[in-house]
């Protein structure tokens, strides 16, 4: 599989968790959208990291250094996590 498509399919499988996370968000479970939020940051980060060109993809140290500031709202709406997701290059 190219860099491309790797990348790609990484940020298909993450949007998912971000659709789930817009489906609890409505019902107003918002432990679980933070849970499915968090898990898609995850998913992303782990599959990038199974391809040797995308291993030590800058967006992921971003995206941690955004997560791990104390009392942070950055990546903790469906919305704002998918434009993130959908940024990496």
């Amino acid at each position: 599989m190219t860099r491309d498509e790797h990348l790609e399919w990484a940020k298909r499988r993450a949007l998912e968790y971000v659709e789930a996370a817009r489906y609890e968000q409505v019902a107003t479970r918002y432990e679980r959208v933070r849970e499915l939020l968090l898990a898609a940051f995850t998913s992303l980060g782990s599959d990038l990291a199974k391809h040797p060109e995308l291993q030590n993809h800058k967006g992921i140290d971003l995206g941690m250094a955004l997560i791990m500031i104390p009392d942070s709202t950055y990546l903790s709406s469906p919305e704002v996590m998918k434009h993130f997701i959908e940024g990496f290059q």
